[in-house]
């Protein structure tokens, strides 16, 4: 595929899944607010701050935070909950993250948690960020480890396949796992003129349902690929497959009476 339909199709599956990520809202925060606590921590970023975070973010009530995002509707609920919380030092854009146009050297830190990996030229938004930077300032983000290591994607992932011919991605090519590779990340990053990087894996991450039909109500309901997938499914093979994903949930698990199923994210940084 070329950029414009790989985008176009990324778009499509993150619109369609919002209002899951809207339900689920909670249960995401709790599984995954190490993830950006440690994205926080290994940025650098302190009270006053200015902080470019693309495609997901904190805010703190000092300082000054982009936050930009391809989704509009992810902004939406953005910008609601940022009003709820009475924040007025946050400000949303819809920005495709290989676009990034903001003044040179304004600000301190940039984040980006889950959102490189979907990205088909993410050296493109490495390198905007770079400029965006201020000498010494730090870039730290989060993509997720091999599937070997993620249960909570492959178990669901392996259902489908048996179902739908699932074709080995090329290298390279945007997805959940497309930075499994620490080398190429590190790669990566290093071509976009950052120095001092470094990655480690942060574990426990993965998903805690008190049962199998709940972890396939969720990933189903928040994880655009799956959800994609499944949409080429008639209504009667969805529910085999839901069936099915439930099951290998709770077959997986390796906590009794509930389903657990962990996760390894690696957490990047790195210095202009």
């Amino acid at each position: 595929m070329d950029q414009a339909t790989l985008k176009a199709k990324e778009l499509g599956r993150w619109t369609t899944v919002m209002p899951g990520w809207r339900k689920h809202d909670a249960q995401l925060v709790r599984a995954w607010d190490v993830v950006s606590e440690r994205v926080l921590d290994a940025a650098g970023v302190g009270p006053g701050a200015r902080v470019l975070d693309v495609a997901s973010g904190t805010v703190g009530p000092t300082g000054r935070v982009l936050g930009v995002d391809f989704v509009e509707p992810m902004l939406e609920f953005a910008r609601e909950k940022a009003a709820a919380l009475g924040l007025t030092n946050l400000e949303l854009r819809r920005v495709d993250g290989e676009a990034l146009d903001v003044p040179d050297a304004s600000f301190d830190a940039v984040t980006i948690r889950w959102g490189l990996m979907f990205m088909p030229d993410p050296g493109a938004c490495l390198a905007r960020a770079h400029r965006a930077l201020r000498p010494g300032g730090r870039i730290s983000l989060a993509c997720w480890a091999g599937p070997e290591l993620n249960p909570w994607v492959t178990v669901a992932m392996a259902a489908v396949g048996r179902h739908l011919e699932l074709p080995t991605p090329p290298p390279g090519a945007p997805g959940i796992f497309a930075f499994a590779d620490r080398a190429r990340l590190v790669a990566t990053i290093e071509a976009a003129g950052f120095h001092d990087v470094r990655v480690e894996p942060l574990e426990g991450v993965g998903l805690d349902f008190a049962t199998g039909a709940d972890y396939f109500t969720f990933t189903s309901e928040i994880a655009g690929p799956l959800a994609g997938l499944l949409a080429q499914l008639d209504p009667a093979k969805q529910a085999i497959v839901a069936r099915e994903i439930a099951a290998d949930a709770e077959k997986a698990s390796k906590v009794l009476g509930r389903v657990v199923l962990p996760g390894v994210t690696w957490v990047a940084w790195g210095t202009k």
